[in-house]
């Protein structure tokens, strides 16, 4: 009994090392956005979930077959955690919504060129808006219908961008609405083309980033390949089925998550500020 109660301990220690290397991370605090009745919370995935299940029922498993009580917690935390801390960053989505944005501009842009008023503009995009930023345009056209400012529907529209490209264009758009020149088709044209160097920008930073992923990928592969080799063939990992030597165990693979955690983080660029729209405003006051 006392065994397993030491070994529960052991557990429970890599647990919270586990906790204590992921609470020291440090992560960019999400700008605030204005509150919405159906606000998203975040949630694991239904993969992240159903692997974790998964993990649980081997650990268990296990810890019943060999008493390693610490595969209880080892067992799910690798299948579930292991995949998130080596797939790559969402960045790729934010590329293609930044192409999108300009294709989006360049089209308004050509709209406006033809003589047509801005409102007029923005809702004939709708038809040729790109998948990526639909949901918003289609957004900003509702508002336009239901007759808002052009200045707040843009403002609106900033924040369901939630970019700071995003910003930028809604900031020249209602700089236009504003002004009402006719020199806004020629900005918006420009605008486009800094958008296009800024996704090509973009392209080539993530082709660097993803070396270190690629490398973090390749070391976690040959480790756990070498350790399920050397616990299936010889007594290399007995000596880890005693109390103290799964808290061992629990320790040195806390360590090992933390370096991945780093690996990660060195990976991950920093967002730039927003400095429009809603919840900037909010912020300010």
């Amino acid at each position: 009994m006392s065994t397993l109660l030491v070994a529960v301990s052991g557990a429970l220690v890599a647990g919270g090392l586990l906790a204590l290397v992921a609470g020291l991370v440090a992560r960019p605090v999400p700008p605030a956005r204005p509150r919405r009745a159906g606000t998203r919370r975040a949630r694991l995935s239904p993969r992240t979930r159903m692997l974790a299940g998964i993990g649980l029922g081997i650990g268990v498993l296990v810890a019943v077959l060999t008493g390693w009580v610490i595969a209880v917690v080892i067992a799910p935390l690798a299948l579930a955690g292991i995949p998130v801390l080596l797939a790559a960053p969402p960045a790729q989505r934010e590329v293609a919504r930044l192409e999108a944005m300009e294709e989006w501009v360049r089209t308004v842009a050509g709209t406006l060129g033809a003589g047509v008023g801005l409102e007029q503009a923005l809702l004939r995009s709708l038809r040729s808006t790109p998948e990526p930023i639909k949901p918003e345009v289609t957004r900003l056209a509702g508002r336009l219908r239901a007759r808002w400012r052009t200045e707040d529907a843009l403002r609106a529209f900033a924040d369901d961008l939630d970019d700071p490209t995003g910003d930028l264009i809604a900031a020249n758009l209602a700089l236009g609405a504003r002004r009402r020149g006719g020199g806004l088709a020629t900005v918006l044209g420009a605008l486009a083309q800094s958008v296009g160097e800024d996704v090509r920008a973009r392209r080539e930073i993530e082709s660097d980033r993803a070396k270190p992923r690629a490398n973090a990928r390749l070391i976690t592969g040959i480790t756990l390949s070498v350790l399920v080799f050397l616990s299936l063939s010889g007594n290399y990992i007995a000596p880890y089925g005693s109390p103290i030597g799964q808290v061992l165990l629990g320790s040195f693979l806390a360590l090992y998550v933390g370096m991945l955690i780093w690996l990660r983080t060195m990976a991950r660029g920093k967002p730039m500020p927003r400095f429009i729209g809603t919840s900037v405003r909010e912020r300010a006051a």
